[in-house]
């Protein structure tokens, strides 16, 4: 049985800054009427963050940027972002990740988007403890590839946390959208990698699924062929394995009642050495 482990999160080992002002994360406060909250009129980005320093933190801000266009807002001011980022960073030390946070600012209790100022939130918590391999549900619930916020990370995630929710209650630890085509899409917080017939494939960006920071990692890393997968290739796999920023690579160990046989097997292995060294290549450089 999957066991969620965020519960045992506390509000005391969060730091938080609200544009550009360190403050309580607990009791300090933004609008009522920022539209983030009435509406998801925001985006955002979830960085890795090791001994202090933010992984892959330029490529972040260019999907930032690339949200903030999708959703017509004006983008956040660099420096301030990176301003917020050395302040919280400081206060946290043994920060894991770090949540940059991006609203259109205060607006009407409908749909109708205010005239700003936007409202920029950075925000620490401690690293997430995953396990060795992971088991996942392909939930009910379809990504719509040809919906507005395709390739954009918005605030929007109410139907996510449903379809987590839902793959908790069967154990597992993430769950798996198709797309409206039937088409196998990407998970709540992760894009997937299967290998069939001694292939690495992962599901292209025309099936809905978000342009992952670490997805785009290992398509440069090693041999990759974005295509559709039907549900009827699934018999298929030999083995598979997520990708995301909080958990870099890890291995699928079944999807539902499918147990893969190679855990991990050996392009996941190499999957996860590449990755790793490539973070490691990074970090040593100072890459932000």
């Amino acid at each position: 049985m999957y066991v969620n482990n965020s519960d045992n999160l506390k509000y005391e080992n969060f730091v938080c800054c609200v544009n550009g002002e360190l403050v309580d994360p607990e009791s300090g406060s933004i609008s009522a009427l920022d539209h983030s909250i009435i509406v998801g009129d925001g985006v955002f980005e979830t960085v890795q963050v090791v001994d202090g320093v933010p992984f892959a933190l330029s490529r972040h801000l260019r999907r930032l940027w690339f949200s903030c266009e999708g959703l017509g807002l004006v983008p956040p001011d660099e420096d301030l972002i990176r301003s917020s980022l050395e302040s919280v960073l400081e206060a946290d030390t043994d920060a894991g990740l770090v949540r940059i946070t991006w609203s259109s600012g205060p607006g009407s209790l409908s749909s109708s988007r205010g005239d700003g100022p936007g409202t920029l939130i950075v925000a620490t918590q401690p690293a997430k403890q995953w396990p060795d391999s992971e088991a996942v549900h392909v939930c009910r619930w379809t990504r719509n590839e040809n919906a507005a916020l395709v390739g954009l990370k918005t605030t929007s995630y109410a139907e996510n946390v449903l379809a987590l929710k839902a793959a908790q209650e069967q154990g597992c630890s993430e769950a798996l959208f198709l797309n409206t085509a039937g088409f196998l899409c990407e998970g709540t917080g992760s894009n997937i990698f299967v290998v069939i017939d001694g292939t690495l494939v992962t599901p292209p960006l025309s099936s809905g699924c978000l342009a992952g920071i670490t997805r785009e990692i290992i398509l440069e890393l090693i041999d990759v062929v974005e295509r559709d997968v039907h549900p009827t290739e699934f018999a298929l796999i030999s083995e598979s394995f997520l990708s995301s920023s909080t958990r870099d690579v890890i291995p699928i160990s079944r999807i539902d009642d499918l147990a893969l046989p190679n855990i991990p097997g050996p392009i996941t292995s190499e999957a996860v050495t590449s990755f790793a060294a490539f973070k490691t290549d990074e970090l040593g450089h100072g890459e932000s």
